[in-house]
């Protein structure tokens, strides 16, 4: 069962299964018993966002351009590169071809963010992922 790669808080596809929200922080304004009545996520996995500093840097510049997503692809590669964060990619990885399971973020442009990158350590870890 592919991973499907999704944008946080967007109608959930009917394949979809859980939605892990790899974000830094939760949504605002949302109570946790809504996260997953809202089309959030149903369980918070902040191990796979950017670190806070990496957060801020990827939002200093809007639209981000190509040289600061340069910068911010190889910081949070390098952010994922520590042994607890390939163990866990490596997991997801193994239960994508068991369960049905998604994993996403909040910004609207999936090509300049982490989740672009997620999908990418995920397939070279032998996922299966879900194309859009």
């Amino acid at each position: 069962m592919p991973i499907r790669v999704v944008q946080l808080g967007t109608e959930r596809h009917p394949d979809e299964g859980l939605r892990l929200g790899a974000v830094r922080r939760p949504p605002r304004g949302v109570k946790k018993e809504d996260w997953a009545r809202d089309d959030w996520f149903d369980q918070w996995l902040p191990d796979l966002a950017p670190s806070a500093e990496l957060v801020k840097f990827h939002h200093e510049e809007r639209p981000i351009g190509d040289a600061r997503w340069k910068k911010f692809a190889s910081r949070y590669r390098k952010e994922m590169a520590t042994p607890e964060a390939q163990r866990l990619v490596a997991l997801l990885a193994a239960l994508s071809r068991h369960a049905a399971f998604s994993v996403g973020c909040y910004c609207e442009d999936g090509t300049r963010c982490h989740r672009s990158l997620l999908k990418e350590m995920l397939e070279q870890h032998g996922a299966e992922v879900a194309q859009p």
